[in-house]
């Protein structure tokens, strides 16, 4: 299934894309895309809907980010191989961990506003998790059993903010509008191996990130299985799992993204983002 948000800012509903890929309202049926609908039961509810009852969701409304009450905004640094060696740093022996701001999520089409003064604004085309039920102390093994679905996350990144300003990642990270979630999340029966996905990023039509999950230095079953044994991971937490080669830092000389630019973004499957960078006026 693809579950989405649609509608205005704040006054999103919950829909569902047919086989067709028409947008269906899911109002009648779950409140929003929230922890609560995605529970094992809730969606095995919801793959029993015959989807040509539901409303036809005309014209071309705004997508929001796919899951609303995110708990906890999760980041994986440096887990692509490729992406380690661009930026001159060590392959990490555990995963590097990170939180975003939850109030920089947005919807996958949003406009990206780069902050007041940044000059070293980022793109990160990223894998994203979303947590289903809790998850404590869960092995490697059973991990996915714990995730409701995948789908497509730009971890965008102020890059001075980030590494020249002391302290933690996290300034660099949480901006408003840098943490884009969508378009859909995709459940996980529909993903038979999360970790042979094709991922890209495009500005300006230039493609800069090409890559696959394949090239994660820790896997998915094993971020949900890490993470698990520090806290506890509760449904709609969601976890963005590091991003490929081709960032604008890893550049010679780097390139960053300037107003006006528009990035586009996707990942097999999951779907694609859009996003026009604008200033902070």
């Amino acid at each position: 299934m693809k579950l989405l948000r649609y509608g205005e800012i704040g006054l999103e509903k919950p829909g569902i894309l047919d086989s067709s890929g028409q947008l269906r309202d899911l109002s009648s049926v779950i409140p929003d895309v929230n922890s609560a609908a995605l529970s094992d039961s809730s969606l095995e509810r919801l793959q029993q809907l015959k989807l040509e009852t539901l409303p036809v969701v005309t014209g071309k409304p705004r997508v929001g980010a796919c899951v609303t009450g995110v708990g906890k905004f999760i980041c994986i640094g440096l887990n692509y191989r490729q992406h380690a060696i661009e930026t001159g740093a060590s392959i990490p022996s555990e995963p590097i961990l990170f939180l975003k701001a939850t109030s920089s999520i947005g919807g996958a089409n949003d406009d990206i506003i780069i902050p007041r003064e940044s000059v070293k604004t980022d793109w990160e085309v990223e894998l994203g998790v979303v947590i289903g039920k809790a998850a404590k102390y869960v092995s490697k093994t059973s991990a996915l059993e714990y995730v409701a679905g995948y789908c497509v996350i730009n971890d965008l990144s102020e890059r001075e903010y980030q590494l020249e300003r002391g302290g933690q990642w996290d300034k660099g990270k949480g901006c408003d509008t840098f943490g884009p979630i969508g378009p859909y999340l995709v459940t996980r029966d529909e993903i038979p191996d999360v970790q042979a996905l094709k991922l890209w990023l495009e500005v300006d039509g230039q493609r800069y990130q090409d890559s696959s999950t394949a090239d994660m230095i820790f896997g998915v079953a094993e971020i949900v299985s890490y993470l698990s044994q520090f806290f506890t991971l509760h449904p709609g937490d969601v976890i963005s799992t590091g991003t490929p080669q081709g960032v604008g830092l890893g550049m010679k000389p780097p390139r960053y993204l300037k107003a006006g630019q528009v990035m586009r973004l996707g990942i097999d499957g999951l779907g694609e983002q859009t996003q026009l960078a604008v200033s902070d006026a």
